[in-house]
């Protein structure tokens, strides 16, 4: 069976494919657009637009950061409640039956058929898009610096989060120490807050980051700050400048 159609369009967007910058931003949660033969995936309109669909401002902070520091971005364009390509196939949340207090009721009982179109038309487009960027970088003989952008929410499951910019990682801590040793108060920002390795968090990273021996970092935004175009301008700011200090302190 086929998922995509004509009027889906294409699972994954490269923008700036030719920009300088060593940084190759990823948003694996900008979209929350579904493919239409998954209607709502029995979801209301408020579930559709929740956090649990995508990863708000996540996208708008990626673009800014890319015209700022002349940067690609690869971007998903369906919504990880039809797969969250920060998930390997195997992973139950990849097609998430639950997410944070929402029921997923289209995610139910979905067919292996059915559940291997969405990994063959979603995931691996994207995953290869991806690694095809980082072969051809190396080809060229560029450096390639691996930065997934995300958005967390304020309130998780009725706990307040008062940490406003993660900086996250796996194995490989050589940028997020950087980063972390320049954060300057401007944000409240913490190593592995609020998600960690242990949450599943790192595909992307381990995947492209640490399987080809690539400088990586993940960074999660607390998504009230980043609601408007201020707040967005802000953030990317903030992160570019941090992202460029700390990339020329590793040399």
């Amino acid at each position: 069976m086929h998922l995509l159609t004509d009027q889906d369009g294409q699972p994954v967007t490269v923008i700036n494919q030719g920009g300088s910058s060593a940084i190759l931003l990823v948003c694996e949660h900008a979209s929350r657009r579904l493919p239409e033969k998954l209607g709502t995936l029995g979801l209301d309109e408020a579930a559709l637009v929740a956090h649990i669909a995508w990863d708000p401002g996540a996208l708008a902070v990626s673009r800014l950061i890319s015209e700022s520091m002349d940067a690609a971005l690869i971007q998903q364009n369906f919504s990880r409640l039809a797969y969250d390509c920060n998930r390997p196939p195997e992973a139950p949340d990849a097609m998430p039956e639950v997410s944070e207090v929402y029921e997923i009721p289209g995610n139910r009982n979905v067919s292996d058929e059915a559940r291997q179109a969405r990994i063959d038309e979603i995931y691996r487009p994207f995953e290869g898009a991806l690694a095809r960027e980082i072969e051809s970088r190396a080809k060229a003989g560029r450096r390639t610096v691996i930065v997934t952008m995300h958005s967390f929410t304020p309130v998780y499951k009725g706990v307040a989060r008062d940490v406003e910019i993660g900086v996250l990682h796996d194995e490989d801590s050589r940028l997020a120490d950087e980063m972390l040793a320049r954060a300057d108060g401007r944000f409240v920002v913490r190593r592995n807050d609020p998600y960690g390795p242990a949450d599943g968090v790192t595909h992307t990273l381990k995947r492209h980051g640490l399987e080809n021996g690539l400088v990586n970092v993940m960074i999660e935004i607390r998504n009230d700050l980043v609601r408007d175009e201020v707040g967005q301008a802000r953030a990317a700011g903030y992160l570019s400048g941090l992202l460029g200090e700390s990339l020329a302190a590793l040399g």
